[in-house]
Order: structure tokens, then sequence, then C-alpha cells
């Protein structure tokens, strides 16, 4: 399934936080195929996997996800954290938070995060290009969430030239930041310090830590404020993206004036915020 192994330096960074069992591959099908099938085997929460290259890798419905080998941080973490299926995306928007944190920290790059799962970066005109893509999965056992396994790909180093069906689209750091990009491990340490803190946040009893997150997450935003487009599967909704909820639900001004509220959907930025 995976071969060649290396993370020591993120192993030693890493003591003593939650993400203390970590592995680094060369390559593998699907980091997060993986984790959902060691969680089976009973891995210990805060189980992190790391591959210089997927050949399964995907995204949301399904989207394949293309990125050279050793072009990206591709890394899965495990969660057994007995949350309630309601509250599962919260680990997706943590995730999302400490990616973009983490650009932010280690590069110049102004890194936002796109409504409800993407690291994209604003260069100007219509739309944002993207830095990466986040995927939560998770294992049912007996109708209850037994773990959720939330993946992340994030383009660090690419070639100079991105694939055709790519350019318009897509980005990696390097391309942005004129050099080499940051090293990958350093970035994941960063990334995991990060999403450590805001667990402790999601998991926060006092009432104030997931609000929190979530403003956080309205800060970073780059849907918020945007003209936009939803794809609901049997509707598509436009208007303007007004608000996020405590709940991580994306509130839309519609061009009608009706305020909905989006739970689940595909969002497209027709054109930047005035």
């Amino acid at each position: 399934m995976v071969t060649g192994m290396r993370g020591d330096h993120a192993r030693s960074a890493l003591a003593g936080t939650r993400f203390g069992h970590l592995r680094w591959v060369a390559e593998t099908g699907s980091t997060n195929r993986d984790l959902l099938d060691l969680a089976t085997a009973t891995a210990p929460d805060g189980t992190v996997l790391v591959a210089d290259h997927q050949t399964l890798g995907r995204g949301r419905l399904d989207r394949s996800w293309h990125a050279p080998p050793g072009g990206s941080l591709l890394v899965s973490v495990l969660f057994r954290l007995g949350l309630p299926v309601a509250d599962s995306h919260l680990l997706t928007t943590a995730v999302g938070v400490s990616a973009v944190e983490a650009c932010r920290h280690l590069t110049p790059v102004a890194a936002q995060l796109k409504w409800p799962n993407d690291v994209v970066v604003d260069l100007g005109g219509p739309g944002a290009r993207k830095l990466g893509g986040i995927l939560a999965e998770s294992t049912v056992e007996a109708g209850e969430v037994a773990a959720i396994v939330v993946g992340l790909g994030l383009n660090v180093a690419w070639p100079p030239e991105i694939p055709s069906e790519l350019a318009d689209v897509a980005v990696a750091l390097n391309h942005l930041t004129g050099d080499a990009g940051p090293d990958r491990e350093d970035l994941l340490i960063e990334l995991l310090r990060r999403l450590d803190h805001w667990v402790d946040q999601v998991l926060d009893q006092s009432g104030r830590g997931r609000p929190a997150l979530m403003e956080r997450a309205r800060e970073l935003s780059a849907t918020l404020g945007q003209s936009v487009q939803v794809d609901l599967g049997r509707e598509q909704l436009e208007g303007r993206a007004v608000e996020l909820t405590d709940d991580g639900e994306l509130i839309v001004q519609t061009t009608s004036g009706e305020r909905r509220v989006v739970v689940v959907g595909d969002v497209v930025h027709l054109r930047p915020a005035n």
C-alpha cells in the first residue's frame, strides 16, 4: 500500500501535541483512504499520515486531485473526539483555518478560505486561484460516528508551467513567493501546531471556543462579501455571501432579496467584492 518513510523532524517538533502518531510515506493511493482503513484497526486519535505523492487523491464531489510528486503537502488526520455528526464540520473548518494561518506565517502569501473547504489566494479578476482543498470522511459503527478523517492537499512547489486544465484555477506557493516555497515538513509542523489549538477550541465546554473558531474563519474568508453562485444540486442560487453562522453555514442574500441559509453547496465566486 505504501513505500518509504520520513518525518523525524515533525515527530520531534510535535511532541506534546495530540499529533504524536505520524507516518510519512513516499507514495500511496489516498491518505484519507489509508487512515480510514487504519481507523477500523483502532489507530488512535491524532494519527497523521503524510505522503509525497497520491495516485488516487480526490476532493469534494469525487473530483480528482492532481499534484506532481513531492510538490504538495498531502496530509490526513484521524480524529476520535466523540463529536455529534452535526458538529463534525467544525474539524474541516479547523483544518482550513490552520492551513491558512500556516501559509501566512511561513510565507508572504495572503491565503484565504473559500467556503466550504478550499484554500485560495486572490490574484485579482474574477474568482480566486486554488492553493489547496480539504476533504472530510468518516466511519460509522452501530449508527454512530466512530472516527473522522480530514485530508488536506496544499500546493507548495509546482513546476513553473501548470497543466492547461488547471492554469486558470490553481496555483502553488512557490509561484507566489518567487522561490522554492516553504519546506513541506516545516509547513506540516506549523499546520498541526495551530490545529492542536483549534481542536481544543472545538472541544471547549465554556461556550467560547467554537465561536472563536468561526470568527477566525470569517476573518480569513474569501467568500464573505462576494457575489456567488451556489450549486445546490437541484437548484442554482445567486446572490451575495453575507455571513457565516457559528454552525458554519453560509448565508446568501439572493438577487431577489431573500436570505438563504446554505448548509452544503458548491460555490463559485462571480466577481471580486466591491
